[in-house]
């Protein structure tokens, strides 16, 4: 997708388990709902039929033993149709498309998490999307224990608690390397990430997210005049 096919804007967010994604997209979305921008609200793996059939075999507890290359795989899938049906589609119309964990996800906790490494994640990334990428991505940094901590006493509709997912489920050590996984691509491309401690005040992050992305409307706006 050239950029001048691209008039909408690319956001995704990213982060250890309970770092408060959810909430801050949630957030970012009422504020440009609230500017009258169209904002396409989507999730990896998932924001597609088969991702969300992809979503429920990778997350569930009961799939043990799965190798960390059949992971990855399934991952990259969901990806190349979350990217075709529903990425490309929203930003050739201009739209905000909010992400909740992208390409990134997998270098972290695939290459990073799993071992398989951040070089062949990345490229293979580049296949699955087709060279597509946020324009922004914000990694919501937290200690990893501090993360898992906050996963217990969710509780789903319905009034129910919500107990683990496979993902979740894992080893310390395994969401440890995760963390400095999502760093280390931070690091190496500072341009595109927002690294925010997500010990932080849940509105004030809110605020700090909204401006940053305010920033980068006026940006697109300059270039694509009459988009919105």
């Amino acid at each position: 997708m050239s950029e001048r096919e691209r008039t909408g804007l690319f956001i995704t967010f990213e982060g250890v388990e309970g770092c408060g994604k959810s909430t801050q997209t949630r957030l970012l979305v009422e504020h440009l709902e609230a500017r009258g921008i169209e904002v396409v609200l989507t999730r990896e793996p998932g924001g597609t039929a088969l991702g969300e059939r992809l979503r429920e075999i990778l997350l569930d507890v009961g799939q043990t033993g799965m190798r960390a290359e059949t992971e990855l795989f399934l991952y990259l899938a969901s990806r190349a149709e979350h990217v075709a049906h529903v990425i490309v589609p929203a930003l050739a119309r201009g739209a905000v498309v909010i992400s909740d964990r992208f390409g990134d996800a997998s270098v972290a906790y695939q290459g990073g998490g799993r071992g398989l490494g951040a070089d062949l994640v990345r490229s293979l990334n580049e296949t699955a999307t087709g060279g597509v990428k946020p324009d922004i991505s914000f990694l919501l940094d937290l200690d990893a224990g501090e993360g898992l901590g906050r996963l217990d006493g969710r509780i789903q509709e319905g009034g129910e608690v919500a107990s683990r997912d496979r993902i979740e489920s894992e080893t310390i050590e395994f969401h440890g390397a995760v963390r400095q996984a999502y760093l280390d691509e931070a690091a190496r491309d500072p341009e595109r990430f927002a690294v925010l401690d997500a010990r932080g005040h849940i509105e004030e992050l809110a605020r700090e997210i909204a401006s940053r992305v305010d920033d980068r409307l006026m940006e697109r706006n300059r270039t694509h005049p009459g988009d919105d």
